[in-house]
């Protein structure tokens, strides 16, 4: 069984003042979070404006990403409305030795468990070999994974689905079976989560706490006594006041403006909740070396 655990970002998107994706940027911010703590980072998930960015942008990403010495730890997020493109996206990675992938179903669209499993299966059949982190988020698909369509498909393809984010949380405390590596979707439930079995966190604020979050695990797998978990979750919360995207572009562009070019319809926060941000990070004495 492929099971991963650990500490993960859901890695930034960068672009361009002509709102192209920057690909030696974007790269970049993946290995610094890499060499800041995460045991690995999610590319082109939606914290990356995913649905945003067009489909030959992700293809020139996915073709780059093999210029990191770190690319064996990246995961791509291959989720998009259209089947035909998810599988396109899948197989063109594979061809490049990636083999890793967080999925969140179509959005929009009003469907049920059986018509999920019928999607897997079609990516499935037509990609054979990949390994597949089902992406729970509800506000984002508007659908829900129930325990039995978890388990339906952890039956049907043991070795293709591998994992689950779990970022509505209806499933980590009561899916039982040892069999996939789950991952919560904040820091505020990195702890607990740990301490019930779950296996470490897929996050879009880890772009900015990955050593906090890291030392957190760290010190669980070690039976050493926690003293960063309060603040690792005090500087989530500030984050999760605003859109988190647009926090995080925010807080990033004092390192470097570049992080200032957002895709419509994202934008960065405004002056006064900008102030705000920094002020309560301040507060708790709160920043990054980038």
């Amino acid at each position: 069984m492929n099971k991963i655990q650990g500490i993960y970002a859901a890695s930034l998107s960068v672009f361009n003042e002509d709102l192209s994706l920057n690909l030696d940027k974007t790269l970049k911010h993946a290995d610094f979070l890499i060499n800041n703590g995460c045991h690995g980072v999610v590319l082109l998930g939606s914290t990356g404006q995913s649905q945003l960015v067009s489909l030959s942008e992700k293809i020139k990403l996915i073709n780059y990403l093999p210029k990191s010495r770190n690319h064996k730890k990246f995961i791509i997020g291959t989720g998009v409305n259209s089947l035909g493109d998810t599988i396109n996206l899948i197989n063109i990675s594979m061809s490049l030795n990636f083999n890793y992938f967080l999925i969140m179903p179509p959005a929009y669209y009003k469907y049920s468990d059986k018509d999920v499993i019928k999607y897997f299966t079609k990516i499935i059949e037509n990609t054979k070999d990949c390994k597949i982190i089902l992406y729970n988020y509800e506000k984002l698909s508007g659908y829900k994974f129930s325990l039995d369509c978890i388990k339906d498909l952890k039956k049907n393809f043991p070795h293709q689905i591998i994992g689950i984010k779990d970022s509505t949380y209806n499933i980590y405390k009561d899916y039982k079976d040892n069999n996939l590596s789950i991952f919560l979707g904040s820091e505020e439930k990195l702890h607990e989560g740990l301490k019930i079995g779950c296996h470490g966190i897929i996050s879009a604020t880890c772009n900015v706490t990955s050593i906090l979050a890291r030392k957190v695990y760290d010190d669980f797998k070690n039976n050493i006594d926690q003293s960063q978990d309060e603040k690792l979750c005090n500087v989530r919360k500030v984050f999760e006041k605003f859109n988190l995207i647009s926090s995080l572009h925010s807080y990033m562009s004092i390192y470097d403006p570049i992080f200032k070019n957002v895709l419509p319809v994202i934008d960065l926060l405004s002056k006064s909740e900008e102030k705000k941000l920094f002020e309560d990070l301040e507060n708790l004495d709160f920043n990054i070396k980038y």
